[in-house]
Parts: C-alpha cells; structure tokens; sequence
C-alpha cells in the first residue's frame, strides 16, 4: 500500500477524480513537452460524460494556459484500463501531433498510466485489516502506531496541517451564504443548519451540527474551494464534519485527532489497495461509503475503542453503504453528493457508538466487506457509475421546475 498522504491529499474540488485529477496530468504533460505550440485533450467514459459539471475542461485549459486547447469528449468510449481515461496530444505549430500520452484518473486526485515508473512507492508491508489487526495484537500497538511504523517521519506533521485545512473548510462553510455554481441554482445550508442547530438542547445539537459541519466542507468542495480528499472530493465533507464535531463538541485532543486521521487514512488505504475509492469505478460506496468507514473507524478510535472495536465501526461504516450508485444531477458534485455526505457523518457517528457498545465480536469482518464492495462495484452498470446516464440523475433531469421541490 502507498503513504496515507496519497489519501489525503491538499487541492481544490469539486472533484478529485474529474478536477484534480486531470489538472495533475495536464501539470505533468505540459512540463514534460515545453515546446508545443498548442494541445488536444480527448476525454473518456465517465470523465467525459460528467466533465463539464466537474469542471474538467477548466481545469484542464487553465493548467496547459497560455497555450491554446482543444477538448474532446468522447463519454461512450470507455478505455479497458478504467473509466477515467484520458489522452493527451502535444501538437507542433504545422498542426500535428508529435506526442501523445494516454493516462487514467483513478480516484483521490490520484493519476497513473499503469507503468512502473508512475506508480506510488509501496511502502506498508500488510495490506488486510486482519493482517493489520493481528499485528497490533502481536506487538501491542494501535492502528496509528502501523501507520507510524512505515510512514516518513514527517506524516503527523503533514496530518497536522490536513487537520488545519479541515478546520478551516468549515469555518468557511459555515460562515458563506450564497448559491452554489452550476445550473441547478441551489443555495448553501450549511450556514443555516449550523445557527439552527446552535440553539437546540444538547443531545439534537450534537446530531444535528454533524450535519452542519459535512455540509460546510461538502459546499465548500462544490464551489471549487479548498479541501482535503478523504478518500476524494465528492465525500471529503464527512471526515472533517465527524471529527470537528468530535474536538469541539466532545473537547478532543488535537493529538487524539492527529492519530485518529491515521487510523482513518489507514482503513481508507486498505479499501484502495483491495477495492476502489473511484466512483467511476465502483460507485458512490467506493467514496462516500470508503469515507464513512474511515469516520467510523476513526471516531471509534478517537473514543477509545479497541482495535476490534475499531475495526468492527469500520465495517460497519462501509456495509451499510453498499451497492450506492454514483448519478450525480446534471453532472455536478451537489445532489445526491452533499446530502449524502452528511447522511454518513452522521452515521459514522452512529456506527462508532454501535461499535463500542460491543466487545468488538461480529460475522462479517472488513477485509470480506471490502471485497463485496469490489464486486458490487463491477456488478453495477456504467450508468450508475458517474455518468448521470440513470439513477436519480436520469429522473431529475426528466422532472421540469414546476415538478422540483424547493
């Protein structure tokens, strides 16, 4: 498995796998063919059929500036190495091409051609929870202790400021009012929610400011504004809305949420290793669901559960998210995405509580979780899979205004 810092990655939504993505490989291409005159970019399969919600030509045209860029799109060809694929063309001043590069965004921002030198350096020796857990139990340690064990000495600094750049996506989602970009013409909620919820009695106010919070980091990711992949943009609200709510609400530690960012980064990472985290690939339950068995996890840790309680929230987190379709509206990160967000903060919560309720003993264990869920993901259709071709994308944009509830 890879460094957790290629789950939580730093950048700008409102997705990683349609905008940070293809930003990345347009950085990488225009680097390595200085001389072009100008480029074309043809996109494939789901990136193409959603890319102008996603904003990837934008971002794609604003990397490769000042040179001129023609787009391509092509949504009804899926490259076999996965639906995200791309192909970039450095074209001489005569107008043809003399490089191309055919490249893939697979899901957290993360781009490769499947060659040797575009991998990420591996560096877990495990990559099972069981495998994980019994180590913690040979050696005594915790989750975060694994991750601690492999990692650079630099990753709870670089968690350290993933945790700054949540807090401060909140702070901003809950403080912004306006409406969202796009054509949907929604508004934000997430300021609402968080002054409503202030005013309730304590037990709906913890409950209800989880939604507060998912929602101010959701809204900020569908504006284009700065966040943190955890696993990808499209579900990066509900890790931060769970563990804001966790240091403010419950007076956490920053060193407890430090080390809970690991715990969660490391069941993120086992679900990218065996399964996916790519909508594209396996649906909504490879984003939002992966992100809730993170929360879980990590909020159980947090609480101070055992490793099989930890593991047991997990699974959890991620069990009751399977066979969740990708068909976002008109292409844009806003419906179903930010609602679901705050859905699985809340029951990442949910999940923890149950968890640690227990002593940790259950039937399905993760590992088997993670495995349904890669099979779910390739047993689901490609129009349920980020091209707003079914699923609720295909009866919203069937529905007219007056059929629209406001």
């Amino acid at each position: 498995m890879e460094s957790i810092k290629e789950i939580y990655k730093i950048g700008y939504g409102p997705s990683s796998s349609h905008t940070m993505g293809p930003r990345a490989a347009a950085e990488a291409f225009k680097i390595k063919h200085p001389t072009s005159h100008s480029f074309k970019v043809t996109l494939y399969g789901s990136l193409a059929a959603t890319g102008k919600g996603h904003l990837t030509d934008v971002a794609i045209i604003e990397e490769l500036a000042p040179y001129g860029v023609e787009v391509v799109w092509q949504p009804k060809i899926f490259l076999e190495k996965h639906p995200n694929g791309m192909k970039f063309e450095a074209i001489a001043e005569n107008k043809k091409s003399f490089a191309e590069w055919i490249v893939y965004s697979v899901g957290g921002g993360k781009i490769t051609d499947f060659t040797d030198n575009n991998e990420a350096k591996k560096i877990y020796p495990l990559t099972t929870m069981a495998d994980i857990l019994s180590w913690t139990k040979d050696n005594g340690r915790h989750f975060w202790e694994y991750v601690a064990e492999y990692e650079d000495d630099d990753i709870f600094e670089y968690l350290a400021e993933v945790w700054s750049v949540m807090r401060k996506t909140i702070h901003r989602g809950i403080s912004e009012e306006g409406r969202l970009p796009g054509d949907l013409n929604l508004s934000r909620k997430a300021p609402y929610y968080y002054t409503r919820a202030s005013s309730f009695r304590q037990n709906l106010k913890r409950r209800s400011l989880v939604f507060a919070y998912a929602l101010a980091a959701s809204e900020e990711n569908a504006c284009g504004g700065k966040v943190v992949t955890a696993p990808t943009c499209g579900a990066s609200g509900v890790i931060p809305g769970v563990f804001y709510l966790l240091n403010t609400t419950y007076g956490m530690s920053k060193k407890k949420m430090i080390r809970g960012l690991a715990v969660a980064g490391l069941i993120g990472n086992i679900i990218k290793k065996n399964a996916s985290i790519s909508g594209a690939e396996v649906g909504c339950q490879g984003e939002v669901g992966s992100a809730c068995a993170m929360a879980s996890g990590g909020a159980a840790y947090i609480f101070g559960g055992t490793q099989s309680q930890i593991e047991y929230s997990a699974s959890i987190g991620l069990e009751h998210f399977l066979g969740l379709t990708c068909d976002p509206v008109h292409g844009l990160v806003q419906i179903p995405c930010i609602e679901r967000n705050a859905m699985a903060a809340a029951r990442a919560i949910d999940a923890s509580v149950f968890a640690l309720l227990s002593d940790g003993t259950h039937y399905v264990a993760f590992d088997k979780v993670v495995k349904t869920m890669l099979q779910t993901g390739h047993d689901l259709p490609s129009i349920y899979k980020e091209t707003s071709e079914g699923g609720l994308a295909l009866f919203a944009k069937k529905a007219n205004c007056s059929a629209c509830v406001s």
